[in-house]
């Protein structure tokens, strides 16, 4: 029988983290949610201050720590997002691509010492 090739896989702590379905619905939760604050948000809603904002940025916060595990990344880009201006960036974004190629690394990391 052919063998199935395995994903890469990294664990940090208790939580593994692999390029898996987790972290295909994670980047796409984040690219969403990004997409929603940068190009949506400032059109129906009353800008950045807007309770909206928050609660969508509460409820990834708690998604990602959920499919990924806690990771500091996830914790300034919230904050960054209560901040007028800086939801310009996609935070999210960019912290779960940096939670990635950090297991990644890790990953890597434990492959050479076996």
């Amino acid at each position: 029988m052919d063998a199935v090739p395995q994903q890469p896989q990294a664990t940090e702590g208790a939580v593994t983290i692999s390029a898996g379905p987790r972290l295909r619905i994670a980047m796409i939760l984040a690219i969403l949610a990004d997409v929603l604050q940068l190009a949506v948000f400032p059109f129906v809603v009353e800008g950045a201050e807007s309770p909206v904002d928050d609660i969508l940025d509460l409820c990834l916060g708690g998604l990602l720590t959920w499919l990924l595990g806690w990771h500091w990344e996830f914790l300034p880009s919230f904050l960054a997002k209560l901040v007028p201006g800086v939801d310009l960036v996609p935070l999210w974004t960019l912290a779960v691509a940096n939670v990635y190629r950090k297991s990644k690394r890790v990953a890597l990391a434990a492959e050479r010492t076996e």
